[in-house]
């Protein structure tokens, strides 16, 4: 890592996110009622809504295995229309094929009449077509409520018109949000620029399965109930297939609950404080890791230092959601780590007092300081340390400080640490030069390039995705594919693995120390990974 280049890649994190702020191509189509949308679950994912569970049975020797490794779509696939593998061709099972009034002649000879919704429990069920002949081996018998069952049927009568909004033969509306005015303006102006750049270029190159990508925009509000109500507004009437580079800082806890909510499939937004609590939000898919996850890494790393060992060390903090976040998984990750609990000092912003903080501290023989607070009380903190000749380490996360740091005094060389979620060590030279051949080809301006190369990141992933998922898209199949990403190398972030258990694709950061002698930032350690 070329100390140069984390100077500058420093100072640009410093500033990329800060709290605060009709025919075959229509698009549009009737809504599932909520039983077919609980149908779509059960058919699409093998789980039922209710928590309730499904198994299913296979072969003659009725091997039990979970509803969700046999999910009525992994054959049949999302239409329906069956998916030929293996030497095994699915039945098409869209309601039109099923009650054909002639009945079914199948390649193997069996034959029988047209299924009525008692003839399809049976075959769901216990295996047996309308003329009680036994399907193949290879179709599943499953045992669930009747409830359940209801449902798949009610779903299944709706295979072959059932598709999701925002797809069509020629085109798939994507889908982003971000600041019309504000501090974050110029910022997201950057962002909507390489977007728009990225996607230009693959539609320049026909498109994905010669659907072309149509890149619609959105602003977020002067809140968090405004952003959530325009977005909300935005996918329904804009008919977005899923959305990327979408700008959630500050309204993270408002916002991602309605991509769950209408289901649409989100990838690398903008933001210090990811949800992924439970239960897990399928739709929304993060690169990198936020805030807490940075505090994490920053206490392992504290936990392997020799001056830290039999010493206490605090957080210092102003109590906003994303901060007390953060102390929770300092105090979860300090236990894990054999550290001691820390020292919790709040204060409402803009009230800070150092000398009351630093003797309170001081007293405790305090050996780091994780300071949540801004540059002054940054300033105010080490300048009245020194007064006090005490210098523990002041541990600190990208994205809330500026070149001040460079002016800490001298006795804090060395201590002043901070967290990076990537590096320029993950930028590799074909990527780069991909991105630079980009911003000069759409004449791009070189502003807030942290912000650019992560929404770049974003969108490179979607696409590949969209490629993967094949010209059967739908978004359950987009998120599947989303989930089978394993280490896979954007050039631009650390390599992102996702999972169905799992969404952020890099958990964990690096730690910098501040050369405050030199004016720059040095490596203090590699990648430090949170499982």
């Amino acid at each position: 890592m070329k100390r140069r280049a984390i100077v500058e890649w420093m100072l640009l994190l410093a500033f990329a996110v800060a709290p605060g702020f009709a025919g075959r191509n229509t698009l549009a189509q009737n809504p599932l009622t909520p039983q077919e949308t609980r149908g779509k679950q059960i058919y699409t994912q093998g789980t039922s809504a209710s928590g309730k569970e499904i198994f299913a049975y296979i072969g003659d020797s009725s091997l039990e295995v979970p509803g969700s490794t046999m999910a009525c779509a992994n054959c049949h696939a999302s239409r329906g229309q069956g998916k030929p593998e293996g030497g095994i061709d699915p039945s098409n099972i869209t309601w039109e094929a099923l009650t054909k009034p002639y009945g079914v002649t199948h390649t193997s000879g069996r034959k029988h009449p047209s299924y009525t919704e008692r003839g399809l429990e049976l075959a769901i069920t216990r295996g047996l077509d309308p003329a009680a002949n036994k399907l193949l081996a290879t179709m599943p018998r499953y045992q669930m409520t009747k409830e359940d069952l209801a449902d798949l049927i009610g779903y299944i009568k709706r295979l072959g018109t059932d598709t999701d909004p925002g797809i069509a033969d020629n085109r798939i509306v994507i889908g982003t949000a971000m600041p019309a005015k504000g501090p974050l303006l110029e910022m997201g102006q950057a962002v909507k620029e390489i977007l728009v750049a990225a996607f230009a270029e693959v539609n320049a190159q026909g498109g994905i399965y010669d659907r072309q990508l149509e890149l619609k925009f959105v602003e977020t509000g002067e809140n968090a109930a405004v952003t959530r109500a325009n977005i909300d507004r935005f996918i329904k009437d804009e008919k977005v297939f899923a959305m990327t580079g979408v700008f959630l800082v500050g309204a993270e806890k408002e916002v991602t609950p309605l991509f769950a909510e209408q289901e649409v499939p989100l990838v690398g937004p903008l933001t210090l404080d990811p949800k992924t609590g439970t239960p897990l939000n399928r739709q929304v898919f993060y690169l990198t890791s936020g805030n807490a996850a940075q505090a994490r890494a920053m206490i392992s790393f504290l936990a392997k230092q020799p001056e830290a060992k039999g010493r206490t060390f605090a957080v210092v903090y102003p109590p906003t959601e994303l901060n007390r976040n953060v102390l929770e998984a300092v105090k979860s990750e300090a236990q894990k780590v054999g550290l001691p609990s820390p020292t919790v000092a709040e204060y409402a912003a803009g009230t800070f007092d150092a000398v009351a903080t630093v003797k309170q501290l001081s007293e405790k023989g305090t050996g780091a300081v994780l300071l949540l607070g801004s540059t002054a009380d940054l300033t105010a903190f080490t300048t009245e340390a020194d007064k006090a000749n005490w210098f523990p380490y002041i541990l600190l996360q990208s994205g809330g400080f500026d070149r001040s740091v460079f002016n800490a005094p001298a006795g804090f060389e060395g201590k002043l640490l901070f967290t990076l979620p990537t590096a320029p060590s993950d930028q590799k030279v074909d990527a780069l030069t991909e991105y630079r051949l980009l911003t000069e080809k759409y004449k791009l301006q070189p502003k807030h390039q942290a912000a650019q190369l992560s929404a770049y990141a974003a969108a490179k992933l979607l696409i590949e995705a969209l490629k993967r998922a094949g010209k059967d898209l739908t978004r359950e199949r987009l998120i599947q594919v989303l989930e089978g990403f394993y280490e896979y190398q954007t050039g631009l972030t650390p390599p992102i693995t996702w999972g169905p258990n799992r969404r952020i694709g890099a958990m964990g950061a690096y730690v910098v120390r501040v050369d405050i002698k030199g004016k720059q930032f040095v490596p203090a350690s590699g990648w430090i990974g949170i499982n």
